[in-house]
């Protein structure tokens, strides 16, 4: 589908939005169906509608959704900067305003939404992304100081339908529970595989001054690398879990502590 061509409805889909959603058929006319029509149409055939509807219902629900929203002027965006940079391994090129953050610009204008939005303080890693392969805080970052620099995201991790062996670890020693934290986690913990592999001491690591390669990395030492991500579901000792068996290349087995 071209960038600004919309879907023609027929005269049933109209007078299913019509019956249904009267207020917003002015603008599905207009613009075509969008992500927030199609969910509220989705809640509402939920209730239960007629026969004649549900007919009607099932060719939206299935056609694909219209083209994203074309790419913003400049001359609609306050304080514009140009910035080129890779994300995912895809050179990118935008204007944005200078006091976007990385994180804004991935899930806003790049729609890479896998990196999420918790505290949007720097306080929950939610938003790890890695630049240049270190991990940062993607809404402590400004877009514009990405300039020439490379960006990976969450969904950048696997090849092609093969997980990140991290990805894959996560999944088996079921690192995650909701897994709203799980994208940062997950790429802190291949910024902590590297850093280790690099040498890169952290507060609990012995003999700093003797270290001359790789830092094994114990539990504590994931632990304490891994403090910046936070869990509300309480996930962590799998999480260290997933780690230390990506880590090891070795099978961890779950032991469990009863209480009584």
């Amino acid at each position: 589908m071209e960038e600004n061509e919309k879907l023609q409805l027929t005269e049933d889909e109209k007078k299913l939005f019509e019956d249904l959603m009267p207020e917003d058929l002015d603008e599905i006319l207009d613009t075509g169906v969008n992500r927030r029509h199609f969910l509220k149409l989705l809640t509402l055939t939920g209730g239960g509608i007629l026969a004649y509807q549900a007919a009607a219902a099932e060719q939206v629900l299935t056609r694909p959704l219209n083209a994203p929203p074309a790419e913003l002027l400049p001359a609609s965006i306050e304080n514009g900067v140009d910035v080129s940079f890779k994300v995912n391994g895809a050179a990118k090129k935008l204007t944005v305003d200078s006091r976007m953050t990385l994180l804004d610009t991935l899930r806003e204008r790049l729609e890479l939404t896998g990196s999420k939005k918790g505290c949007d303080h720097g306080q929950c890693g939610a938003c790890t992304v890695l630049v240049d392969g270190r991990r940062v805080l993607s809404c402590l970052t400004l877009a514009a100081s990405c300039e020439g620099r490379s960006v990976k995201t969450i969904e950048g991790l696997a090849q092609g339908n093969e997980l990140h062996p991290v990805q894959a670890a996560f999944i088996k020693n079921d690192g995650f529970q909701c897994g709203f934290c799980t994208p940062g986690q997950i790429c802190s913990a291949v910024a902590v595989l590297e850093e280790a592999k690099r040498g890169e001491a952290s507060y609990v690591t012995e003999n700093v001054r003797k270290i001359s390669g790789a830092i094994p990395l114990s539990d504590e030492e994931i632990r304490e690398r891994m403090s910046g991500n936070l869990c509300r579901c309480g996930a962590y000792p799998n999480i260290v879990a997933a780690i230390r068996e990506v880590y090891s290349g070795k099978p961890v087995e779950p032991t469990w502590k009863f209480v009584g």
